[in-house]
């Protein structure tokens, strides 16, 4: 017998006229840098649906961020239309403003851990007829947006075994964290 688990995420047929539509999206636990980073999107259009999701790169690696995840959500998802040989139109739709204004020109890519996954999403684009990148708002982009979280909470128990130690005193226990108001309080009691 087969379980949920075993059957593919999403069923790809490449039919129909019009534009695909992609909604992709990213997260990262912790909030901020150097965490579990995950991806997810939707493909959606004429006799065709596929959906995926993932981690973006390997946990608490230094640039595993929320801004990484999203760029790596749009290229999962234009790379598996490429392998299937889709080469039309394709609407791009997301809610991180920095990754669709930075693919429309409207904001400069500064960030350098960013650059190479901007290009390789550019590059991506010249294999379709017409790529179309639109902002949406998070509540349109929900789909993908919780496979992103789906795939951060497949891999958090594994993930959490790699986390990087802060360090241990001599008796065993972690040193506080100056970040964390119950550590600081705990810190200040002795």
């Amino acid at each position: 017998m087969t379980g949920d688990q075993d059957l593919p995420r999403g069923i790809a047929t490449v039919a129909g006229s019009g534009p695909v539509t992609v909604h992709f999206d990213g997260a990262c636990q912790p909030p901020g840098s150097s965490g579990v980073a995950g991806w997810g999107f939707v493909i959606d259009g004429p006799g065709f649906h596929y959906e995926d999701c993932g981690l973006a790169t390997r946990p608490y690696a230094p640039h595993s961020t929320n801004n990484v995840a999203e760029y790596v959500g749009a290229i999962r998802a234009l790379e598996q239309l490429r392998s299937i040989g889709y080469t039309g139109d394709v609407v791009v739709e997301g809610d991180s403003q920095l990754v669709i204004r930075q693919m429309i020109g409207e904001y400069e890519v500064r960030a350098e851990h960013l650059k190479a996954y901007h290009d390789w999403l550019r590059q991506l684009t010249g294999g379709f007829h017409k790529v179309e990148f639109h902002w949406v708002q998070r509540e349109e982009n929900a789909m993908a947006d919780a496979l992103s979280k789906r795939a951060i909470a497949e891999a958090w128990e594994e993930a959490r075994t790699h986390r990087p130690s802060r360090g241990r005193s001599e008796d065993g226990t972690e040193p506080p964290d100056a970040n964390d108001p119950g550590d600081r309080e705990r810190a200040g009691s002795d």
